[in-house]
């Protein structure tokens, strides 16, 4: 746990300064962007799975939505990090892709993002999967497997179950991915979404 705090009080740390930045003659010139973090996370145990105790491993139980959104309303940007705390004051350290599911379904957002290797889903004859609907993931997952792309797509559909209605996939090693992905019509990563993006009808 001591090293997940360090990691996870860097990458905050290292976040916060770039949304610092002010240099002048640049486009964040004043900008005086203001970004808050806390215990906006309540944390449960995960207890033991398949025979193995996860310890401090832990799923999100509540999130703070209205300490976030009265954030969000004075235009400052709310960093959650994999951190949550229980009543009892324990530190539990959650899984990136819940903290993003759930916050998402909570604060009732119209889209989740999520960041991988990959391009965005990959089918068995390797070609990138640029749309799906919720209920085609269970198919793709048991293919998948165990792996980190399997979550991603998993927290993709669960997000959109519970009220997203658009969640994208994109690659973080890729130059404007992200770009791509939200502001051309293909795209450039793999969106799961409960209503169909592109409808072909006769003319």
């Amino acid at each position: 746990m001591d090293c997940v705090l360090e990691a996870s009080g860097q990458v905050r740390s290292r976040i916060e300064a770039l949304l610092s930045l002010g240099i002048a003659n640049s486009p964040m010139a004043g900008a005086r962007i203001r970004v808050s973090s806390g215990n906006f996370l309540t944390a449960k145990p995960m207890g033991v799975v398949d025979g193995i105790d996860m310890q401090l491993t832990g799923e999100v139980r509540r999130v703070d939505r209205k300490g976030i959104n009265r954030l969000l309303d004075e235009r400052s940007i709310v960093l959650l990090s994999p951190l949550g705390y229980s009543p009892t004051g324990e530190i539990f350290n959650l899984a990136c892709e819940d903290v993003a599911t759930r916050a998402a379904i909570d604060l009732g957002a119209d889209k989740l993002l999520l960041f991988g290797a990959d391009l965005g889903l990959i089918d068995e004859n390797g070609r990138l999967v640029r749309e799906l609907r919720p209920q085609q993931v269970p198919a793709h997952l048991q293919r998948l497997g165990n792996n980190y792309q399997s979550e991603l797509l998993d927290a993709a559909a669960e997000a959109c179950r519970g009220g997203v209605a658009r969640s994208h996939i994109v690659s973080y090693a890729e130059d404007g991915a992200l770009l791509t992905e939200l502001f051309t019509r293909d795209g450039g990563g793999t969106l799961v979404a409960q209503e169909q993006f592109e409808v072909v009808r006769e003319a």
